[in-house]
């Protein structure tokens, strides 16, 4: 005969169960203290060994990228260490090769998944480690530029000349091309420019090679170059190039600017032309008649 459902012997065996687990805990109790104990020592100890790291024995690495990439790894592996420990103290070793091998696929399936993600964090290893772009270097990619603020697993943070953040992935600077402008202390400057057709050419470039020259000090093997480039639709134009000390946009712009209003003040104590874009219009046999507006009040009359 079947025995019948009773819901006090249904109540009696949770009971039952819920006594052995508060049991389990009240056994487990100071592990599971001494385990949190474990936690949090381990916090302070990984937190102690990535300032002791950073402070004394990285501070030799040029780059700063490097320093905090290998202080954070430090710090996480210290921590995992330390939730190992407590894992073992709470006698949860199945657990914890459960854990293991639950992480293998979770990786495999997150590997997979996250594929531009991972593709950012080896960006981010592999620019750590690269000499070409540091912390406050000036660089430009595709439309952005700006100092270099950060550089992360996943992203390079710089701060534009607009003093806005802008934020790129790691990727876009392994995969693609980018400008350092803070590598080297010296740069060139084009200033491109125009004079009339009645100009004197000769007499251009030695003045605009002089004006240059003088206010621009040119080191070792550099000098001063002028270059006529085409015949315009009202200019014959130029462009003059010369080398100054440049790391960052607003020493290029600041030299730019200083150029032109040396070149053309130079060009109007000679009384030499920049002319403007003029356009002729030539009427041929065709006549033009121009109404005034009296004309125009009689003709309506």
């Amino acid at each position: 005969m079947e025995e019948k459902f009773s819901i006090q012997d249904s109540i009696g065996k949770l009971w039952t169960k819920l006594d052995g687990w508060l049991d389990a805990i009240i056994l487990k109790l100071p592990n599971i203290l001494l385990a949190i104990l474990i936690m949090v020592l381990f916090y302070f100890v990984a937190r102690g060994v990535r300032n002791l790291l950073k402070k004394y024995l990285l501070k030799h690495i040029g780059q700063v990228s490097i320093q905090d990439i290998i202080a954070k790894t430090v710090y996480v592996a210290v921590l995992l260490i330390g939730f190992f420990v407590a894992l073992g103290v709470m006698d949860l070793d199945k657990v914890l090769t459960s854990i293991l091998a639950g992480a293998g696929v979770l990786g495999l399936a997150i590997g997979l998944a996250l594929q531009g993600t991972l593709s950012n964090t080896v960006g981010g290893f592999m620019l750590s480690f690269m000499p070409s772009i540091r912390i406050n270097d000036f660089i430009k990619n595709g439309d952005a530029s700006g100092v270099v603020q950060e550089i992360t697993l996943r992203n390079i943070v710089i701060k534009t000349p607009q003093n806005n953040i802008t934020v790129i992935p790691n990727s876009s600077f392994v995969d693609g091309a980018f400008t350092n402008y803070s590598l080297e202390s010296r740069g060139r400057i084009f200033v491109k420019c125009g004079v009339g057709y009645e100009s004197n050419l000769q007499e251009v470039e030695d003045l605009t090679v002089k004006i240059i020259t003088e206010n621009f000090e040119q080191k070792n093997s550099e000098e001063v170059e002028f270059f006529y480039t085409e015949f315009g639709d009202s200019s014959i134009n130029f462009t003059v190039r010369f080398w100054v000390d440049m790391t960052s946009f607003k020493q290029e712009h600041a030299a730019r600017h200083k150029a032109v209003k040396l070149i053309k003040s130079a060009f109007d104590s000679k009384d030499i032309n920049i002319p403007f874009p003029i356009r002729t219009l030539d009427f041929g046999k065709n006549n033009l008649t121009v109404h005034t507006e009296k004309q125009i009040g009689k003709e309506s009359k």
